[in-house]
């Protein structure tokens, strides 16, 4: 017989259809119930608009889109989704092409939102999934500013903080016409891949507390502009568990239908969460979070003074995050696992607890830079969450070599990113230039096919007339 806490409707219902094997039938079934949404297009449809659509089949519906107020056109694949019961408002948006940046950053700041929060990386699947829009910042004077005349604003480097799975930046966004600034910060989970799921639920929820505890999400400021690749997947995941903590911590766990909520939601943006995985991973998410909503005993602070972004935390014993638990097996059943646990503590044995744990692991020593890193331009790639274990071994207080050494390896991804993406684009731009190259060869032959077939027929139209009248 368990011992165990008694099991919350959600958690009976994530085991039963882990059991099942059923993420699929439920997903599509949402899927289905949201195709009946009958929602217009029109404005994403409109010639002058399609190239500012990232893909063809992600767009954003009319009653909810965002409208620009100026600039070249008002026209922006953004939709607003507003959570009202859970007070909460969320900005979705595609990752910004290079000619829509501007428009991208003309919506942060007419929206007067405090952060943008990037849940993609450039380059994934060795495709360029999102255009850099924020200054680089590896050379101060050279590369830490960023203007767009089209819209008149000016996006300025200011600094970063590195985790193991995310990097923290501030990035002052200035209106060039009248000179006012405002600080925006960017969180971007680096360790999130296309169409899957992150790594372990409790990363994904210390994410989302360092979120909150910004300030990024409250009602006082403008919202958050959440984006991903299409703006629908990885963002709807994020935004899905966030109004369902929230909702649950007003009006207990029990008051949460979280099938119900997504539908909610997708009536805002289409095609919020894209795979049964990702609604299975927000399932294990919001349970999770739930019980450390229960048993809230530690906080965490974050204090920002311009130019730099610090985190205290009540409870000094906080594991490292570099490595997080990782999710159960993708058919079993979680009941063993969720039996097991202990209820005073609602944190299993192999699972950390979030709430304790600060933006950067505990201090190490930083190790040396491979010599490869400084002396071959052609050095093997090193994985971002390789970099960023690295970076973020060291407190941000050190200085001199630390420093130097953290600056030459943001300098060398920066320009691997840059030529991976050059190299992508000459691979687009040859292919685009061999099927020009192939129209251009079988259209004479085409026309002298249709030539012929006229003569042809027209000559033996002649002959029969002819022949008739003889």
């Amino acid at each position: 017989m368990s011992t165990g806490p008694p099991k919350s409707s959600i958690e009976t219902e994530f085991l039963e259809i882990d059991s099942n094997g059923a993420w699929a039938l439920l997903y599509q079934h949402i899927r289905n119930e949201s195709l009946n949404y009958d929602y217009t297009l029109s404005e994403a449809k409109k010639s002058q608009n399609k190239n500012l659509n990232r893909y063809r089949d992600v767009s954003p519906y009319d009653h909810s889109r965002v409208v620009l107020s100026k600039g070249p056109c008002d026209y922006i694949n953004a939709n607003l989704i507003k959570m009202e019961k859970a007070h909460r408002h969320y900005i979705l948006t595609q990752g910004p092409l290079p000619h829509t940046t501007g428009h991208f950053w003309l919506m942060v700041w007419e929206q007067n939102s405090k952060a943008v929060l990037m849940l993609n990386r450039i380059i994934e699947k060795n495709q360029v999934k999102c255009h850099q829009y924020w200054p680089a910042g590896t050379q101060p004077g050279v590369d830490d500013t960023l203007t767009l005349t089209e819209v008149g604003l000016r996006v300025q480097y200011v600094s970063e903080t590195e985790a193991s799975y995310y990097t923290t930046r501030i990035l002052r966004l200035t209106e060039l016409e009248s000179g006012e600034s405002r600080d925006i910060l960017q969180f971007h989970y680096t360790t999130w891949p296309d169409f899957g799921v992150p790594q372990s639920p409790t990363a994904f929820l210390h994410f989302l507390m360092v979120v909150r505890e910004s300030g990024a999400l409250d009602q006082n400021v403008g919202p958050p502009v959440v984006h991903c690749s299409a703006g629908i997947g990885r963002s709807g995941t994020f935004c899905l568990v966030d109004s369902c903590l929230v909702l649950m911590e007003e009006n207990g766990i029990e008051s949460v239908n979280i099938r119900e909520i997504l539908l909610e939601m997708r009536k805002y943006r289409m095609g919020l969460i894209q795979t049964p995985d990702q609604l299975r991973f927000s399932y294990l998410a919001i349970i999770e979070g739930a019980k450390q909503l229960i048993n809230n005993e530690n906080d965490v602070n974050i204090r920002h003074d311009g130019n730099l972004i610090e985190i205290e935390t009540v409870n000094s014993n906080c594991a490292d995050l570099d490595e997080p638990p990782p999710l159960p097996p993708r058919d079993a059943s979680l009941t063993r696992k969720l039996e097991s646990e202990n209820h005073a503590s609602s944190v299993t044995n192999n699972v950390r607890p979030l709430t304790t744990c600060a933006v950067n692991p505990p201090d190490k020593p930083l190790p040396p830079v491979p010599s490869e890193l400084t002396n071959s331009p052609g050095s093997e790639e090193v994985s971002s969450s390789d970099e960023r274990s690295s970076l973020s071994a060291s407190p941000v207080s050190n200085s001199g070599r630390e420093s130097t050494v953290r600056q030459r390896v943001r300098e060398e991804r920066v320009k691997r990113i840059e030529e991976k993406v050059r190299d992508i684009k000459r691979k687009q731009k040859s292919a685009e230039s061999w099927q020009r190259f192939k129209r251009s060869l079988f259209q004479p032959l085409t026309i002298g096919i249709g030539v012929g077939v006229l003569l042809i027929g027209g000559g033996m139209f002649a002959y029969s007339y002819y022949s008739s009248k003889v």
